[in-house]
């Protein structure tokens, strides 16, 4: 029986280290811009857009959606 559970251990850790889906890598570059983009949208635009009335929540957006991107990194393979 302990051989089984030792098995399913190396199985995990083996599963554990395969890379990351094609998809990835784009996707968190892509938020990591999108972030930067929509902050400096705010700021260039005398604090209008992108969303026009949430004032300062601009920046919260920004900031947010550039660091989901940021999070990507640390289960970067």
């Amino acid at each position: 029986m302990a051989r089984k559970d030792d098995d399913a251990l190396v199985e995990r850790a083996e599963g554990e280290a395969a890379p990351n889906p094609v998809w990835f890598k784009p996707i968190m570059v892509g938020l990591m811009l999108v972030g930067l983009v929509w902050v400096l949208v705010f700021y260039l635009s005398g604090t209008q857009y992108p969303i026009p009335g949430i004032g300062p929540w601009n920046l919260a957006i920004g900031f947010g959606i550039a660091f989901v991107g940021f999070l990507m990194t640390t289960r970067w393979r």
